[in-house]
């Protein structure tokens, strides 16, 4: 039986054979999971399952949604991710989407980041001082 640290520790080897300039290289994945199921070892699901953990706690890392209650124009998208890049850095994903119960302004999450200037958050945060 594998251990829970090994289980880590080897899932976090596998991790960081994916990345390639500290961004994830997806054919890389393919290839280590190829092998860890062709290997057949005994402890190769747990050290999966936490090699998914690992991937997805990543690409959280780096995925931006912003959500806007009227649709952003070209520009501001343009620079809203230019912004998001300075200060996250290269390799995040950003993702725009429209979401009119927010009443106006923009919401931003970055893994557990959250950047909440609309008017529905600052009506939420004015209700909880109250």
């Amino acid at each position: 039986m594998i251990s829970n640290k090994q289980v880590r520790h080897e899932a976090k080897q596998l991790f960081h054979l994916c990345l390639v300039n500290s961004l994830l290289d997806e054919n890389r994945v393919r290839d280590v999971v190829r092998q860890v199921i062709a290997s057949s070892h005994r402890g190769s699901l747990p050290v999966l399952t936490h090699f998914l953990h690992l991937l997805r706690l990543h690409r959280a890392q780096h995925t931006a949604k912003v959500e806007s209650a009227a649709p952003l124009s070209p520009e501001l998208q343009a620079t809203t991710n230019a912004s998001l890049t300075r200060l996250y850095g290269f390799g995040l994903t950003t993702i725009f989407s429209d979401q009119p119960s927010l009443i106006g302004g923009m919401r931003i999450q970055v893994g557990s980041d959250v950047y909440d200037g609309s008017v529905l958050g600052g009506l939420a945060a004015l209700q909880a001082r109250l």
